[in-house]
């Protein structure tokens, strides 16, 4: 445990405690029922914004909890550790949604959605995905059209976390020929749909929705930041999301060590715990390093973000932390299914669950191979991805 609290203030590991409390109370008694569900309890969504967890960073002047990025990600990892449907949602609705209000947003916009968003009132979802386009995001068709003192919205949006719960959509549309604008979208709006997609391979639990925009109306002071400029903000909330998507991975990875070592424990053949052979300490050490090194790559980004780094400045580095992190959290579930042997392959255990949930961080927020794309064209000066 020392090396999770070195250099952690007392306030920190608090922040961590409570989280940690909340997961083995609140979350991980249901999480298996939620994934055979298909769905969480909503009622989550308000006890995050009771603890706080859904403002962390934000201003307190608007509902959020005065904190550190350090401690934003130290609850990440717990929520992860518990189960990544509930970590998505405090990761997109916060994560995505209202720290990009909070950084772009007027002052009518943040009165506006922030004290909803923090308080569990209301969820948002990132609205950039379509059916068509993912990892090349600036290639959108959603299409934003001026009528007046309106933009008139046109087009859908596949993927979307938290698209059935949200109140407001973050939209990405494009709004000329090469520019692509970003619009607070409420979704009572006339002509707004969203349709939750079920059969997930993994993320059962969580809300996962397509966005259907028939000529949804907006006034332009629904329009986030300025005309054209919306694939920046776009990118600089991936940037910011990608460190979530790290700690929700070294929490997934975590709690698939930690069921793997209880287990190798008490599970006894050949007449002793299978613990004490040693190609399960193989499985058991090769994991716990892997965990421990995307943490610390995972602590390091948000150090720099709390250092006053900007979104440009990180950007590599978040990528590297999302990219070791998601894939160590698949290689770390697979590896701790086997130590269960057939006991992994059924739902009585947890270890399958980390597997499948384990598997879809390594697509979103970017892509593995994106982030190796991302990670060579700082090393080289060459952009290989265009």
């Amino acid at each position: 445990m020392f090396s999770r609290d070195f250099g952690l203030t007392q306030t920190q590991r608090d922040i961590r405690t409570m989280a940690a409390e909340f997961v083995d109370t609140e979350i991980v008694p249901y999480s298996q029922e939620w994934d055979r569900a298909e769905r969480v309890d909503s009622a989550i969504v308000k006890r995050l914004g009771e603890l706080g967890f859904l403002g962390l960073t934000i201003p307190e002047q608007y509902g959020g909890v005065d904190v550190d990025v350090l401690s934003y990600v130290l609850v990440t990892e717990e929520l992860g550790r518990g189960d990544s449907s509930v970590r998505g949602i405090v990761s997109v609705s916060l994560g995505l949604v209202a720290k990009t209000i909070a950084a772009h947003g007027s002052e009518e916009q943040k009165q506006e959605w922030l004290p909803q968003l923090t308080s569990g009132d209301a969820v948002g979802c990132f609205a950039l995905t379509e059916p068509g386009t993912g990892s090349d995001a600036a290639s959108l068709s959603t299409r934003a059209v001026r009528d007046g003192d309106d933009w008139v919205i046109s087009g859908g949006k596949m993927f979307i976390t938290n698209g059935t719960w949200a109140k407001v959509a973050l939209t990405f549309a494009r709004t000329g020929e090469t520019g692509i604008t970003a619009f607070l979208v409420p979704t009572d709006s006339p002509g707004f749909t969203a349709s939750e997609i079920h059969g997930k391979l993994g993320l059962r639990g969580q809300a996962t929705a397509e966005l259907g925009y028939d000529a949804v109306r907006v006034p332009d002071s629904a329009r986030l930041g300025q005309v054209g400029k919306g694939l920046g903000i776009a990118l600089g909330a991936l940037s910011r999301g990608r460190i979530s998507v790290a700690a929700g991975a070294v929490g997934v990875a975590q709690a698939s060590l930690d069921a793997a070592v209880r287990y190798s424990t008490e599970r006894t053949q050949f007449g002793k715990p299978i613990a004490s052979f040693q190609l399960v300490q193989e499985l058991l050490a090769d994991s716990a390093v892997d965990v421990m090194a995307s943490r610390l790559l995972t602590h390091q980004v948000a150090r720099m973000v709390d250092a006053g780094a900007g979104p440009k400045d990180y950007a590599v580095d978040a990528s590297v932390a999302k990219y070791h992190a998601s894939e160590t959290a698949v290689r770390v579930s697979n590896n701790c299914l086997q130590v269960f042997g057939g006991y992994g392959f059924i739902d009585e255990y947890p270890v399958g669950k980390y597997l499948r949930d384990a598997r879809v961080l390594t697509l979103y927020e970017g892509t593995s191979q994106v982030q190796k794309l991302i990670i060579g064209r700082d090393l080289t000066g060459v952009d290989a991805m265009f």
